[in-house]
């Protein structure tokens, strides 16, 4: 008898042919928590499930999949995930590292330029009808920040930030970081998180989201930070504490913010941040392009198919399960 898995969200047909005659797969249309959308027996019945990083894969879902196996996600990041409870299942959690690392990286230095360079506001400037032949330039018409020559503090020196550093050298920036692991990277300079926060006219953030890392920006730390600095967040919400970062803009202490990620996704339109006119939000597509995405997608539904025949995933966050 064939195992089911679970796909949360529809994916493309043909990225899923490798999977055809090796399970039964239910697609669901993502409307939905897992939990919601599938009965206990259908639930009890799953063996796999193939994920994105919006769907929660807790202990009270766990508990309904008995006979769950493993969980594999289109996504870098899994603190979507509770890996430990998976672990302590000899459950293996796949993910899919490595293929979104420039795609990424260009997001970042696009919402660098973007909010340095008053992109955004731009746009809406002439979109509202508000570009008159007596304001059509001025010397001190739509003023910017420059980029290149500036001071580049990445935080969290992985494969995605050290290409954001390789981008930085195009710009003739000076390049600064801090990592939790202590890694060193050529061409960067490693420093501590506060003299990075003091030092960079621009922050990158290229964390995971973990207990230690969430708001690990916050009201203190962003108070640390150079004045006119620009914050670019590609990395998850929960690291920056955004009302903090939102007093920042508003009195002045900060030049600009390029977020890609929130707290909460999708933004609520209450949010401060949305009010701030130096603000570039963009809805978390960092990794949202098309060969980039076919190719998480195809990684993913790999690992699935390796685990299906009782092998080990290729690309898999707690592999001390097959040590088990």
């Amino acid at each position: 008898m064939l195992k089911k898995v679970v796909i949360t969200q529809p994916l493309p047909v043909d990225r899923l042919k490798s999977l055809s005659g090796q399970c039964t797969m239910q697609v669901l249309d993502g409307s939905q928590p897992l939990a919601e959308a599938l009965s206990r027996d259908e639930l009890s019945a799953c063996h796999g499930v193939i994920c994105l990083l919006t769907d929660a894969i807790d202990p009270p879902l766990l508990e309904a999949m008995p006979n769950l196996q493993f969980v594999s996600s289109v996504s870098v990041g899994v603190d979507h995930i509770d890996v430990e409870a998976l672990t302590r299942r000899s459950i293996p959690v796949g993910n899919t590292p490595g293929v979104l690392v420039d795609t990424t990286a260009d997001a970042a230095f696009a919402l660098l330029l973007a909010a340095a360079r008053r992109v955004a506001e731009g746009d809406r400037y002439i979109r509202d009808g508000q570009w008159h032949p007596e304001t059509r330039w001025s010397p001190d018409f739509f003023l910017g920040k420059d980029v290149s020559g500036g001071t580049l503090g990445i935080i969290g020196l992985g494969a995605i930030g050290q290409a954001v550093a390789r981008r930085a050298a195009g710009f003739n920036m000076k390049v600064i970081g801090w990592t939790p692991s202590g890694r060193e990277v050529p061409g960067v300079d490693s420093v501590s998180l506060e003299e990075l926060l003091l030092r960079s006219d621009f922050v990158s953030v290229h964390l995971a989201l973990a207990p230690q890392t969430h708001n690990l920006l916050d009201a203190a730390k962003i108070a640390t930070m150079k004045p006119g600095a620009v914050l670019v967040n590609t990395a998850r919400g929960g690291i920056v504490d955004e009302s903090a970062l939102a007093a920042a803009l508003d009195s002045g202490h900060l030049y600009a913010a390029g977020l890609d990620v929130f707290e909460r996704e999708p933004i609520e339109a209450s949010n401060p941040l949305l009010q701030h006119p130096r603000v570039v939000v963009v809805p978390h597509i960092g990794s949202a392009t098309t060969l980039t995405r076919a190719k998480m997608v195809d990684i993913a539904v790999n690992n699935a198919a390796s685990a299906l025949l009782g092998q080990p995933m290729p690309h898999c966050v707690n592999p001390e399960v097959y040590a088990a």
